[in-house]
């Protein structure tokens, strides 16, 4: 089981640009740009990227995506902070 992950996120406060960020990047867009554009989290500045962090670290609803969800596949999760699109790079 791993004990740590490295994610990528976009947090915006609405399901329906959750889900056209998800779209854009099927279509080919990149990450880091639709993070530098959309998101609301100051992690949004380095293109989402949140390092690498521990399992318990996040809100429930985001480590339980970080460490059980697909990893290079965009997913959505609400929290209480809003809307993330997710993309997990790898766990360690």
């Amino acid at each position: 089981m791993a004990s740590t992950a490295h994610a990528l996120h976009i947090l915006v406060k609405h399901q329906n640009q959750a889900e056209d960020i998800v779209s854009q990047l099927k279509k080919g867009a990149k990450f880091q740009t639709l993070a530098k554009k959309y998101s609301t989290c100051p992690s949004g500045k380095k293109g989402g990227d949140l390092g690498e962090f521990k399992r318990g670290q996040m809100v429930p609803q985001f480590d339980k995506v970080c460490f059980n969800a697909e990893v290079l596949t965009p997913h959505i999760v609400k929290t209480r902070f809003g809307w993330h699109v997710v993309k997990v790079l790898y766990r360690t």
